[in-house]
Formats: C-alpha cells, sequence, structure tokens
C-alpha cells in the first residue's frame, strides 16, 4: 500500500533514519541491560529461541520488538513515532483541524498513491499557513522531527487503519484479536501468540474506531447491527462485535490476514505441511479434471492449501471463483472473480447459491468456490454431475463427518450424488513436539455408492504418521482416481504406468524445493512451461 516506505537492512541505517527507534533501544538498553538483534527478516528456526529479544522492520517508521524474558511473558511491541505530552497532541490536533477545513475545497483523487501525494501537499499547505498567520494567541511552530511525526501519523490514521496499521503491514501475521480498548493479541507465524502493546485508550474511543472503520469498508456497524463481516481494503476479513451488551469485555473484532502473494506449493512440501507425492497426485487430479475438496477444522490452512495448489489447473483453463470474502488467487488470465452481496434490500442481494447458479451458465473449466457451508453445496454437487470440476474448502475433520454434513441438513445432497467428489484432502493443525503444525492428515478417494456395502466405498491414498512426521503412499499401485480415473483418460494402455508420471512430477517439485524455487509466481511460471513444453521447459534439470 502507498504507506510503505523504506524496508531498513541494518540497525545503524535504521536508528540513523529513525530517531524512535533510537531513542525506543536506548531506553530498552537502560532498563534491562541487554541490546536487542536486528533481523530484516525472520526464519522459521526463530519459533525454537526460548527468550527471544529480536526487532525486525516491518518498513519505516515502523518496526517490531518481539521480547521475552525469564520474568516476562512474550511480547509484541510496535515501535513507532508517538505523540509525547500535552503540547504535541495540542499542535496534532490544529494541525489536523486545519487539513479537515482546507479539504473540501480540494478535488480530492481517487488513485491511492495520487492521493497520498495530495495528503503531503494539502499538509505542506496546512504548516504553511498556521506558521504564517496568527492562530488563536499566535503563531505555531513545529520542529521538523514534529512534522514528520505528524506527516506519519496523519497517513496512518487517514489512508491506512489507525493504530492497527503496523500490525496490517506485518507479514509474519496470521490473525489479530481486539478485546476491548487494552487488549490486542495476535498470531505470529514464527512466535505464535502474543500480546501487543497497542491501546485504543478507552472503549468509547474504541467503539467511535470500529464505526468509522465499518462505515469505510461499506459494513456499517451499529447497536441495532452490532455484529458484521466485511473486508479490509487490502483483502483481509474482519468481524466487528459492537455493542456493549453483546461483548461484555468492550468492542472486539478479529482480523484474519490476507496474503496478497498466497504461499506456494514448493513452500508447503518444504514445510511438511504435505509431501512432494501428495503434491504430485493433486498435479494429475488437477490436469485431469477431478474435483477436489480441501477439509479441516478452523484455522487448519484450508485456503492456504487451496491457493497453493490451484496453479496445477492447465494454463488455458477458463476458472470462474465464487465467495462470500475474496480470498482465492487464481494466476491464470482466464479467471471470473465474483463475490456474495449481503446488504441492500432482499431482492438486491446475491448469493453463493446465486453465483454457483450463474457458473452453470458460464461453462468454466474449474469452479472454484471459498468455502461451502450451506445449500450452495447442492449446486457445486450438480455443478460436479454435470461436468464441471468443482474445487472448495469445507468444515469437517474425516470422511465421515464430511459425508455426514453433505447429506444432512441444509445441504441434503442423495448420498448416492457423493461419488460426483473424486478426492478429499483432510488437514489439521497438530501439536508435534512442543508447536503447532499444519498437517495433511490423508487424501481420500470417493470411489462410489454401494448398495450392498450400504454406504459409499473410499480410499485413503495418503496418510500422515505422527511419529515420523512423514507422508506415507497408501494408494501405490492401488489408487482408484489414477489408474481408472486418469490414465484412461491420458491414454495409458497399462494404468500401473500413470505412477511414473506422479513420481516424475514429484521429483519437479522435490528439486524446485532444494533450488529455493517457493516464490508463488515462480513456481507457477515453471509449472506453465512444463505444460507447454514438457521437461525440456523447465529452467533447470532434473
Amino acid at each position: 500500500m502507498p504507506l510503505k516506505k523504506n524496508v531498513s537492512d541494518s540497525l545503524e541505517v535504521a536508528m540513523a533514519r529513525n530517531p524512535h527507534l533510537k531513542e525506543y533501544i536506548d531506553e530498552f538498553v537502560r532498563k534491562t541491560g541487554k541490546f536487542p538483534e536486528f533481523h530484516p527478516q525472520l526464519s522459521r528456526d526463530m519459533k525454537d529461541i526460548k527468550y527471544p529479544n529480536i526487532i525486525y522492520p516491518v518498513g519505516d517508521p515502523i518496526f517490531i520488538h518481539v521480547y521475552k524474558d525469564v520474568d516476562t511473558e512474550k511480547k509484541y511491541i510496535v515501535i513507532e513515532p508517538r505523540i509525547r505530552g500535552p503540547e504535541e497532541e495540542r499542535k496534532y490536533e490544529l494541525l489536523r483541524d486545519k487539513i479537515l477545513e482546507l479539504a473540501p475545497e480540494k478535488k480530492i483523487p481517487e488513485d491511492e498513491k495520487e492521493f497520498e501525494r495530495f495528503l503531503d501537499a494539502l499538509v505542506d499547505e496546512a504548516l504553511e499557513k498556521m506558521t504564517g498567520g496568527l492562530l488563536g494567541r499566535g503563531k505555531v511552530s513545529f520542529t521538523p522531527l514534529e512534522i514528520e511525526k505528524f506527516r506519519y501519523l496523519l497517513k496512518r490514521d487517514i489512508i491506512g487503519i489507525g493504530p492497527l496499521e503496523p500490525l496490517m503491514r506485518d507479514p509474519y501475521i496470521e490473525d489479530i484479536h481486539i478485546i476491548g480498548a487494552n487488549y490486542v493479541s495476535l498470531i505470529h507465524k514464527i512466535f505464535e501468540a502474543l500480546e501487543t502493546n497497542i491501546t485504543f485508550g478507552d472503549n468509547l474511543k474504541l467503539a467511535d474506531y470500529f464505526k468509522n472503520l465499518s462505515e469505510r469498508i461499506g459494513r456499517p456497524v451499529s447497536d441495532k447491527n452490532p455484529i458484521v463481516d466485511g473486508t479490509l481494503p487490502d483483502g483481509s476479513r474482519i468481524n466487528i462485535i459492537y455493542s456493549p451488551d453483546v461483548s461484555i469485555r468492550g468492542p472486539s473484532a478479529t482480523i484474519r490476514k490476507f496474503s496478497a502473494t498466497p504461499l506456494s506449493v514448493v513452500q508447503l512440501v518444504k514445510w511438511n505441511t504435505f509431501s512432494e507425492e501428495i503434491a504430485a497426485y493433486l498435479w494429475l487430479a488437477l490436469e485431469y479434471g477431478m474435483s477436489v475438496f480441501i477439509c479441516g477444522e478452523t484455522a487448519s490452512g484450508k485456503t492456504t492449501t487451496l491457493n497453493s495448489i490451484i496453479p496445477f489447473i492447465k494454463p488455458d483453463a477458463k476458472i470462474y471463483t465464487a465467495e462470500d470474502t475474496p480470498e482465492v488467487v487464481v494466476p491464470h488470465k482466464n479467471w471470473q472473480r465474483l463475490t456474495t452481496r449481503e446488504r441492500g434490500p432482499e431482492e438486491s442481494r446475491v448469493t453463493l447459491f446465486d453465483l454457483l447458479k450463474a457458473a452453470l451458465r458460464s461453462r468454466p473449466n474449474y469452479i472454484i468456490v471459498g468455502e461451502i457451508r450451506g445449500e450452495e453445496g447442492a449446486i457445486a454437487f450438480q455443478a460436479m454431475q454435470t461436468g464441471h470440476p468443482v474445487m472448495a474448502t469445507f468444515h469437517a475433520g474425516d470422511v465421515k463427518k464430511m459425508i455426514q454434513r453433505f447429506t444432512g441438513p441444509p445441504i441434503n445432497i442423495p448420498v448416492t450424488f457423493i461419488d460426483n467428489l473424486n478426492i478429499a484432502l483432510f488437514q489439521q493443525a497438530v501439536y508435534v513436539r512442543g508447536r503447532f503444525l499444519r498437517r495433511v492428515l490423508s487424501v481420500v478417494e470417493i470411489e462410489g455408492y454401494y448398495e450392498e456395502l450400504g454406504g459409499v466405498a473410499t480410499r485413503n491414498v495418503f496418510e500422515w504418521d505422527s511419529v515420523t512426521d512423514r507422508h506415507v503412499f497408501r494408494g501405490m499401485n492401488n489408487s482408484y482416481i489414477l489408474e481408472r480415473k486418469i490414465a484412461e483418460v491420458a491414454g495409458y494402455e497399462d494404468p500401473k504406468e500413470i505412477y511414473n508420471e506422479l513420481f516424475l512430477r514429484a521429483r519437479i517439485i522435490k528439486r524446485m524445493a532444494e533450488l529455493g524455487i517457493t516464490n508463488y509466481h515462480d513456481v507457477y511460471r515453471e509449472i506453465k512451461a512444463f505444460y507447454e513444453k514438457g521437461i525440456e521447459g523447465l529452467s533447470f534439470r532434473l
């Protein structure tokens, strides 16, 4: 976003450019006798540090300090320019009021970058008028440091989202939780659960903040409508609970961070979320139009996995996405992205059900549903039955629960229709050797409904072994989808030859991991090149 500035690559440069950082470190060293380590980037092995004392930049002038010692809980400390004392507070309010006085006379640009330049010019004009003429009892003087500080805070509050802006800039954050004015915590990708030093002062100020923020995102909250879901400017999802009679400890909110660039399938293989064989299996499945559901409990990483495997769909495919909140990212050019419209009169609302009905008329190669929760599930199965492959996320911990939820209310799919779905992948956040990790527990093939069995026949082709933390390929020479569905369409005389193709693609994934080709777009480029020219199209040798 426009607020993003230079990222410092050394502590000396950072302190020279940001006096508030030097002031913070000097005070911290004076109190603790410890000097923080400065890291321009974090790595996952930092998770094992028992007592972290690490500062990292998220774009000048914001820095983050993660600290824990024997006597204190692990803390996430935002270091940013702050107003100090009543005199600075008075000057800031005068400058802000002057800007609000001048703004109505101007033409406000819609483009964000243009708007930032516009705001800079407005600040300059306001400062000139305030320092050059009488204001109250006399002129107002600003130091260069105050001007830079006020300029940052105005941009943070007007262009950004105020006190939470530093957290939105931090790429290492997954979720943010606000419970009342003085409790803001988060889930960090490396340091896990952390309480922050961010405060809103009191619950009245926090209520005003949520009211303004909800109006900006087009989902106004009020005592009459105290619970709203919305999307922040960067695509992150926010749920606000506004009224004190509903949220007893004060207004609260949960934000699920959105990453503009998804994690790649290679990165997830490197983290052992799933194996290169699972990745290769899904590659073949998506190339040949299989319907795949990513299932799991809350916060198991379903959408992350879904986004990571979308590049396996053929590059020239027409893809249609339908979501309540836009989280699915598709790298293909022929992508139609649609979201629901929940506000307004009943007759003007657009549901997931409506979007999926429209999808059937659009004849896409793949329909991707952000999350199936209700009656739209019936339309998804109808789409599969008419030859439209579907990908989706779904809330279920295992294949039995998945079938129960699909065949029960409110979805009510006849059990005989379940075999329109080809593959279900089950994922979970697991506790391994003292840390939470996301793992694919199983990949299950849906073979079909058999009356003589009185149910649906399924096969576990991959299973996670919790003892060794490895994924075991149970479907070797026994995969219904590979041998009976894909090998036949691909024209193999001997269906068993399909396993050679699977292991070839597993080697491609593994080689990318070894070479550090983990960026989502770089991985997509290699997959696309393989589709166009085979092994010769890859930028590396196997």
